[in-house]
């Protein structure tokens, strides 16, 4: 990876691209950032835009448009494109053909041109199409990534940390599986330094924490934001910035995001969201938690419901 000049292609410039595209020169996480679109009026406005901001920052940071295929210098490759709105009582997963379509054109292509940076998929259903992603591109699986269920997480701790009193940065709780209908949060592995969090939140409130209640808060907050204001787009802009930005620092940080599995958890040849550390290779290690028996059949649960609908791809 090139660290003189770090290079971010943010490939569909809608609101999630163009969010994160701002989330990324704010915490200037790269030199360049590149933005690619179809629509050639809108990528060339937010670029316009983008580098009027960015003459606010320190340092230099360049804003410009390309095409796809120009990418044999790009670090990270973000890929946001969506087939189309989700319409009510839709979920994630009838996004699937229109989005699979359109990366079915787009990874082939970038990869015929030399591309050999990270992939890193934040569109819907993310663990299909993480999948689709490292097939059509033969990338080895640390270099293909999905956003997965890190949101969620983050989710899942601010919702704690407003209930506890505590900053989300201190508690140790997050949630495995799709991003989506089947994920969950792992109770048994979740705590305050060291406290269980069952424990911290009778303390604190006096009550009993009911956790089927607030895995189900967690799960449909994406959807009550998307219902008020038609889209998400901040939480998730703030998710591919963190992600680039342990990336690029070779952190060995770990993040809930979605990988490729080859035997871990039991499960093969399916992109999941599980506990992975970041490296400026990607994924440098994924790691292993011993989960409760009903943690791993719904782990397998979820990575079946993955597996069933990778079956659908066109």
């Amino acid at each position: 990876m090139n660290t003189k000049a770090r290079k971010v292609m943010i490939i569909g410039t809608g609101n999630v691209g163009a969010s994160a595209a701002y989330a990324l020169l704010n915490q200037n996480i790269c030199e360049e950032l590149i933005l690619v679109d179809l629509n050639r009026d809108r990528v060339e406005g937010h670029a316009q835009d983008l580098a009027d901001a960015a003459a606010y920052m320190p340092g230099m940071m360049t804003i410009s448009t390309r095409e796809a295929r120009d990418c044999a210098d790009v670090d990270i490759a973000v890929i946001t494109v969506s087939g189309g709105a989700l319409q009510p009582g839709q979920t994630r997963l009838d996004e699937l053909t229109s989005t699979a379509k359109i990366v079915k054109h787009i990874v082939p292509e970038m990869m015929a041109n030399g591309f050999n940076g990270i992939f890193l998929v934040a569109t819907n259903p993310c663990d299909i199409i993480t999948w689709q992603v490292w097939t059509l591109s033969g990338l080895p699986r640390n270099q293909v990534i999905g956003t997965g269920v890190w949101l969620d997480t983050t989710r899942l701790r601010r919702t704690l940390a407003q209930a506890l009193d505590i900053g989300a940065q201190s508690i140790d709780a997050f949630i495995l599986g799709e991003h989506g209908d089947t994920q969950f949060p792992v109770w048994s592995h979740s705590s305050v330094y060291g406290s269980p969090i069952a424990d911290v939140y009778r303390r604190k409130t006096g009550e009993m924490l009911d956790c089927d209640t607030l895995a189900e808060k967690v799960r449909r907050q994406g959807f009550e934001i998307y219902a008020r204001k038609g889209c998400t787009e901040y939480g998730i802009a703030g998710t591919i910035a963190e992600i680039c930005r342990n990336i690029f620092t070779g952190s060995h940080r770990a993040l809930a995001i979605s990988c490729i599995l080859d035997g871990e958890y039991g499960v093969n040849n399916v992109a999941i969201g599980v506990p992975a550390v970041l490296a400026q290779s990607g994924v440098q290690q994924i790691i292993e938690l011993q989960l409760a028996d009903d943690e791993l059949a719904r782990f397998r649960h979820s990575a079946q419901v993955i597996a069933s609908n990778i079956a659908r791809l066109p």
